[in-house]
């Protein structure tokens, strides 16, 4: 195999650069879609009854304008709707004039019409005129080209972004998608790899080695990306993390296989040896990695199954690439890297010796760490609010929040009344409508009630001529089409909703079926999907945690042919899970889409070290009795690469924190703190797990007395 580098490399390489145009542009072409319906669960009795009233009604989507009384004059507000309606994105816009209007026709006064749109498209202090744009379905699949056709117009009729108030789920969409765009996420991008060619340049102290390594990570990055374009299609926020995380990958297989050529340069062919030593607990590591990363499959979120399956390609890529190409650059390049003298090697073997000298500390007090953090972990809790996606300070946010407080409220619940076969009159049919939507309006929670009912006067005429004819009236109104479906069947109510979280959001929507329990009612929603996918988080969350921790252990019992060193082996694995999360419990942090990921994945992760750790210890201990000099043995020879690789992953990851998206934020710093404490584990906790010998024995080996077998000091040379 080294024959075949040292004759190829050349040839290989210019392949490689060659194929970088051509991935770059395919990557960079990769669309985004954050469409909030994606993260909510595909198979559900509420997601059943949701796509239900869709198929009746239409995806109601509507764009929110809020616009102060002091610029907004008659003839401005009408123009405006009008425009906003010519757009083939928007199926209707509606004005406070405009509603009025059409209830005038049905016989109810300007003065109740006002009063009922109080809460709606009129603010309840009369400050502000509203406008409500619905989307068509031209306008559903291209939100943000809509969103952006709105903006648009508001700014040719001279209204700035001060003036106007400019929410909507479409909006939360469309600022998502430019958020997560290719432009937007490879700020950090950059930043990450900046930094690792940083730690590179610092560990090889070549720059055209590092430079090819950094190289060959993109190289892998774009392979990945492009794999995700050709497959899925589409981007969303949580994918925008994927390529810190192959580089990541990709730069750990490179820097453990850089330290075995290290290592072997004494050999007749380093490169090869190389190769031999690191291919085994490289491909076991990268397997794990694959099974924690599928393991996320078992969530029922359309976006974090995406993410598992194209994170678990990314890491095969970057495996093959790690191994696969990294040798073209030392072939290249077969330079030795820096010796490290005795002096700089006093501080890692004072450290190892202690941590031998101190295993018996060291594992009693982790085990009480471990004790502590238990109940925090009985307490996590999880939380999905689709606001949290966006910054704080955004103006998206700030108008999200404005409209909520001085307009209407943004969520809203629908309820579907359904008179089956009933042959019911009209009126009848309305009266009940009305009777209903009274009694969901009766809830301190619920703002504003919209349906047919509320188009018509609260007293109908007594003349049957008047009557036919208001209800000719009513019948021959296309707008009215909106709130009845399948002939008079269907009578839809919707329901503005004000909810603190999404919790006292599922609590009023229960309370309301409560109350409409013994009504021909299906209520329906956003908000119920929402907490159902809360949920869902929670129970993927241990789940996929439950299956990649099943799967490790057999494929770690397999690889080791030792049951009890593999069980070992896996409580460093669950120890930083179990700290971090347990004080996530303590701090009564929930949850989110972006921290549930972490769990399963810093696993797989941390077992890289680990394997590379045990094999090491395991070759050692064929040789030595003494388990504390196979730990020693195993620490020097690989604890530098294992903390270079944990150190580049960490800060890597430390990156995400620069995304403007809170749940790619969380994940990132998460992912971080996951590595730090598994370092911690792999490299303290681990061989003083493995060191059973006592303590005075461990005091001889270090020096203090010596062994007629192999000294540490011997070890460490």
């Amino acid at each position: 195999m080294s024959q075949l580098y040292r004759q190829y490399s050349r040839p290989l390489a210019i392949l490689i650069l060659l194929a970088l145009p051509f991935l770059f542009r395919e990557a960079n072409s990769l669309p985004t879609n954050n469409d909030i319906e994606a993260w909510l669960p595909d198979q559900s009795d509420f997601r059943a009854e949701y796509d239900n009233f869709k198929s009746l009604f239409g995806g109601e989507e509507a764009i929110l304008i809020g616009i102060p009384n002091q610029v907004a004059e008659p003839q401005l507000i009408k123009a405006i709707a009008s425009r906003i309606e010519s757009l083939d994105g928007i199926r209707s816009c509606w004005t406070p004039q405009r509603f009025t209007d059409e209830m005038a026709k049905l016989g109810v006064t300007p003065e109740t019409a006002r009063e009922r749109l109080r809460g709606l498209v009129v603010s309840r202090d009369g400050s502000i005129t509203g406008l409500v744009a619905i989307l068509s379905e031209d306008g559903l699949l291209n939100r943000e080209g809509t969103v952006h056709d709105v903006q648009h117009i508001l700014t040719y009729s001279q209204l700035s972004d001060e003036d106007v108030l400019f929410s909507g789920a479409p909006v939360i969409v469309a600022e998502l998608n430019r958020l997560g765009s290719q432009k937007n996420t490879k700020q950090f991008f950059l930043c990450s790899l900046m930094i690792c060619f940083g730690l590179l340049m610092y560990s090889i102290r070549h720059w055209r080695l590092s430079s090819a390594i950094l190289l060959i990570t993109v190289f892998a990055i774009q392979t990945t990306l492009c794999i995700v374009k050709w497959w899925s299609g589409e981007m969303n926020f949580i994918l925008s993390a994927l390529p810190v995380m192959v580089m990541v990958f990709t730069m750990a297989s490179s820097i453990h296989l850089l330290h075995y050529f290290n290592s072997s340069r004494d050999e007749t062919d380093p490169l090869a040896a190389a190769l031999s030593k690191a291919w085994r607990p490289c491909l076991l590591a990268t397997f794990t990695t694959v099974i924690g990363l599928l393991s996320l499959t078992v969530s029922e979120i359309a976006p974090v199954q995406q993410f598992g399956i194209a994170a678990a390609t990314g890491a095969v890529i970057s495996c093959i690439c790690g191994l696969g190409l990294t040798p073209i650059a030392l072939s290249l390049w077969p330079i030795s890297f820096p010796d490290h003298h005795d002096s700089s090697q006093k501080l890692p073997t004072r450290l190892s010796l202690r941590i031998i000298r101190h295993r018996r500390a060291i594992t009693w007090g982790t085990c009480i760490f471990l004790l502590v953090s238990l109940p925090g972990i009985v307490s996590l809790t999880s939380k999905v609010d689709p606001l949290d996606f966006l910054p704080r300070k955004s103006d998206v946010v700030q108008d999200y929040l404005d409209i909520e407080e001085k307009l209407t409220n943004v969520d809203s619940f629908e309820a579907v009344v359904d008179f089956e076969t009933q042959d019911l009159p009209f009126t009848e049919k309305l009266r009940r409508v009305k009777q209903i939507e009274m009694m969901i309006s009766a809830h301190p929670n619920i703002q504003h009630t919209l349906s047919l009912a509320s188009f018509f006067p609260e007293r109908l005429p007594d003349n049957g001529l008047d009557i036919i004819q208001l209800l000719s009236t009513a019948k021959s109104n296309q707008h009215g089409q909106e709130y009845i479906s399948a002939g008079e069947r269907y009578w839809r109510i919707s329901a503005r909703v004000h909810g603190e979280s999404t919790n006292h959001r599922q609590r009023i929507f229960e309370e309301l079926q409560h109350t409409l329990k013994a009504q021909p009612v299906t209520l329906t929603g956003i908000a119920p999907l929402i907490k159902q996918a809360q949920d869902d988080i929670f129970i993927g969350f241990w789940e996929s945690f439950a299956t990649a921790l099943g799967i490790i252990a057999i494929v770690m019992m397999i690889a080791l042919r030792s049951i009890k060193t593999a069980l070992l082996a896996m409580i460093p694995n669950l120890t930083p899970l179990c700290l971090v999360f347990g004080f996530l419990g303590w701090a009564g942090i929930p949850v989110d889409i972006g921290m549930m990921m972490t769990a399963s994945i810093a696993l797989g992760i941390a077992v890289d070290g680990t394997f590379h750790f045990l094999l090491a210890y395991r070759d050692h201990s064929k040789q030595e009795s003494r388990t504390q000099n196979s730990s020693l043995y195993a620490l020097f020879k690989t604890g530098r690469p294992i903390f270079e690789a944990a150190m580049i992953a960490s800060l890597g990851m430390l990156a995400l924190t620069q995304s403007q998206f809170i749940p790619t934020i969380r994940f990132g710093l998460l992912m971080s703190i996951l590595l730090i404490v598994a370092v911690f584990a792999d490299l303290v906790l681990l061989p003083a797990l493995l060191a059973k010998s006592p303590s005075r024995q461990v005091r001889e080996q270090a020096g203090l007395r010596k062994s007629r077998t192999q000294e540490p000091s011997r070890i460490a040379a």
